[in-house]
């Protein structure tokens, strides 16, 4: 048994510091690293569309690349090349698809180039329909030939199609767009739903093999807080996710359901459920994974590409909920926004929802906290005698450790009572964390006055302001064991350390705390105010 001042304040001293550096960490990767990297890539981009006004490439050139890929798979050396795309301009678009919930635009190579989102929720911070490529990245449905020659030539030979526009946005509608190469005719067959998704089957002739991606991820909200890369679903159920800049080498999934490129809410997906895929993870000059489906000379699966949207994943297919990814309490995360779903489908408001979930929480884990609330304050209670203890043994910490022992065993108390509730509720915590961060249900959802979107941080820093205020009272009445002065001085800090973290927080997240800090006050009082009575009884 340690025999430090006392071992409870030494586990909260190893927790709080944990968490300050945790924090810190975040807050300073934000800031500092990928702040600086957005304003460059969107510098870079405006940079393109000038030059692309003036000049609007019709051809799309190949980059090297001499990734190999796995043994057992096709050779795609020189086939499978890093972002091959460039700006897209109106001249290079074919056809324009449009669903109840989106415009799909086609370029002359037969792909994707752009998608825009038509729900009014989905706005960017111009308060503009969210678009979910960006000019320079790996188009969706681009396609490689495994023969160089006939791959260098699929990028200088337009796709035809007999339509420019399709409208899908009441009916399925069928689109066959056909490329014509020396060796080989490849075609391209759609149906585009109402709902945004599509089935596509791919086929050539002379047997020209082929592989066909899913495209780079949408680059809509890209930050640490959520991962953002490519997941594949397997046969056997598992999912593999790989993030971004941590691919060094090719490496090859058979038994794919689905292959999906996501940021912190949106995804390029494609999929076949029945008839699982084969597919192959290659790094682009970043290390950053690119994902191909082997295509052979004839493959059919289906496409999505649009938000992480639960009921709308659902409704296209029931796995494809697994595209949403909640991290390493993912088994924990999932049933709970399932509840939280549950709930505002009856509340109708995703704040009060909230609300509610954390009132929900906190009354399951009372217990926990109840026990961890006791404890702490029989240690409050004890601090004296264990005071005496440590002064009239400090020369013998053997015989030190003993009476300590004794008096704890005498009096019920426990050093790591206080602690461990503290950390069996740390998993909860950060499964509602990861629900409330990537759940794009929250984007656009109001909750009182000025609160007009929970995915957003709060405009005028009411929220983390208030959290803060609930959080230095919450320390204010709970009791410290804590003797040395470097441990209080971090704890009476922690709540002007967290109310800055939480400035940019989404609100969601923040309003979770600020209830939760509320009815821990509340336990708080209700155990200071019982063991408050015990003392009066027993003068």
């Amino acid at each position: 048994m340690n025999n430090n001042m006392n071992e409870n304040g030494f586990m909260q001293k190893r927790m709080l510091v944990m968490m300050v550096i945790v924090f810190v960490f975040f807050i300073a990767y934000e800031f500092l690293v990928l702040k600086p990297q957005q304003k460059e890539k969107e510098l870079k981009v405006k940079q393109e569309q000038k030059l692309n006004k003036k000049n609007t490439p019709s051809v799309t050139s190949i980059s090297n690349n001499s990734n190999n890929i796995n043994k057992g798979a096709i050779d795609i050396n020189n086939s499978i090349d890093a972002l091959s795309s460039k700006t897209v301009g109106t001249k290079n678009i074919i056809v324009s698809i449009k669903t109840k919930r989106n415009i799909i635009q086609i370029d002359n190579l037969g792909r994707i180039a752009q998608v825009s989102l038509l729900d009014v929720k989905y706005k960017d911070e111009n308060n503009k329909q969210i678009k979910l490529l960006e000019s320079k990245q790996l188009r969706p449905l681009e396609v490689r030939f495994q023969n160089a020659d006939l791959n260098a030539e699929a990028f200088k030979v337009n796709y035809v199609s007999r339509q420019k526009n399709v409208d899908a946005s009441r009916s399925i509608q069928k689109l066959v767009l056909t490329q014509t190469l020396k060796g080989t005719t490849l075609t391209k067959t759609f149906k585009f739903y109402p709902n945004g998704h599509y089935d596509l089957n791919v086929k050539t002739t002379n047997k020209a093999n082929f592989f066909i991606t899913n495209g780079f991820r949408p680059n809509v909200l890209v930050d640490m807080y959520a991962d953002h890369g490519v997941i594949v679903k397997l046969s056997d159920g598992t999912t593999e996710l790989t993030s971004d800049e941590d691919l060094s080498k090719t490496i090859s999934y058979t038994g794919v359901k689905f292959v999906s490129s996501f940021d912190r809410y949106y995804a390029n997906v494609l999929f076949n459920i029945k008839r699982p895929l084969q597919v192959s993870l290659m790094p682009d000059e970043e290390d950053n994974p690119q994902a191909f489906i082997h295509g052979n000379d004839n493959v059919s699966f289906s496409g999505y590409s649009g938000p992480k949207n639960f009921k709308d994943l659902k409704a296209i297919d029931p796995e494809l909920t697994d595209v949403i990814e909640y991290g390493f309490f993912t088994f924990l995360a999932k049933p709970m926004f399932l509840f939280l779903s549950f709930l505002q489908s009856y509340i109708g408001n995703w704040g009060w929802t909230i609300v509610f979930l954390t009132i929900f929480i906190k009354l399951i884990l009372f217990p926990l906290s109840y026990k961890g609330m006791v404890s702490m304050q029989k240690l409050k209670d004890l601090a004296p005698k264990m005071k005496d203890i440590q002064a009239k043994y400090k020369d013998d910490k053997q015989k030190q450790s003993m009476h300590m022992m004794e008096l704890y065993k005498k009096h019920g108390a426990n050093p790591m009572g206080g602690c461990l509730p503290l950390i069996l509720q740390i998993p909860v915590f950060f499964a509602i964390y990861r629900v409330l961060l990537n759940s794009i249900e929250l984007k656009g959802a109001e909750w009182i006055l000025w609160i007009e979107d929970l995915a957003e941080m709060d405009p005028y820093y009411v929220l983390p302001i208030l959290m803060g205020v609930s959080m230095f009272v919450q320390q204010k009445i709970t009791p410290n064991t804590m003797q040395d002065e470097m441990q209080k001085k971090i704890f009476q800090f922690l709540p002007i350390i967290f109310t800055f973290f939480f400035l940019w927080f989404p609100a969601g997240l923040t309003l979770y705390w600020f209830v939760n800090n509320l009815f821990t006050i509340a336990q708080q009082y209700y155990i200071n105010t019982l063991f408050e009575k015990r003392r009066q009884t027993n003068k």
